[in-house]
């Protein structure tokens, strides 16, 4: 066996109890957030893994089946949440959540965008075009244009957020009470200047 090479699945470490309860959590979290539960705990144990981990470890290591770990892998490799590496002297795959918990945030927002969001502006801008006549159609249309409004200018604001660095979405993100406070002040000031006038 190559120096480099890890050992068998069957010396592998069990989890901690800490960590146990990590990657649970986030089996049951991720079923509610429309994910599978074993994706879930897949990718709890890689973010928490010291090391990349190939497929028959993470069996091991969750007690789960070896084709369930490799659809999981799949599953979150098109989500583009695991990255794929080589190790010297080993011919197996390894699989590891990026380090950056930022970038991590960044990849998932544009898939949920890719995925959920974009369809529905496409569908809203449809309907949006078209002509209606009864008065049922053009009350739905107002309301759908409401609804495309808010979209197109939270989709603004997460284009922006994206190009920050993330030092400087972190220093955004901590301003968010102060700015809060702010601009209800000056709700408060302009609201009692119409009430005058």
């Amino acid at each position: 066996m190559p120096e480099n090479s890890r050992t068998a699945s069957s010396s592998v470490e069990p989890l901690t109890p800490l960590a146990q309860q990590f990657v649970a959590h986030f089996g049951e979290m991720g079923s509610r957030w429309g994910i599978n539960r074993t994706v879930g705990q897949i990718y709890a144990l890689l973010f928490i893994a010291e090391q990349p981990l190939n497929a028959d470890e993470i069996a091991h290591k969750l007690e789960f089946s070896r084709s369930n770990v490799s659809m999981g892998l799949k599953e979150l490799q098109s989500w583009r949440l695991v990255q794929l590496k080589h190790l010297p002297g080993d011919r197996r795959e390894y699989f590891q959540a990026p380090e950056d918990v930022w970038e991590i945030f960044r990849v998932l927002a544009e898939e949920r965008r890719r995925r959920e969001i974009e369809p529905t502006i496409s569908m809203l801008r449809s309907a949006l075009l078209e002509d209606v006549q009864s008065p049922q159609d053009r009350h739905a249309q107002q309301r759908m244009q409401q609804m495309y409004d808010l979209i197109d200018l939270l989709m603004k604001w997460f284009d922006d957020i994206q190009h920050l660095k993330p030092e400087t979405a972190k220093q955004l993100m901590g301003m968010g009470s102060k700015v809060t406070r702010l601009l209800s002040i000056k709700d408060k000031v302009l609201g009692g200047k119409k009430a005058e006038s």
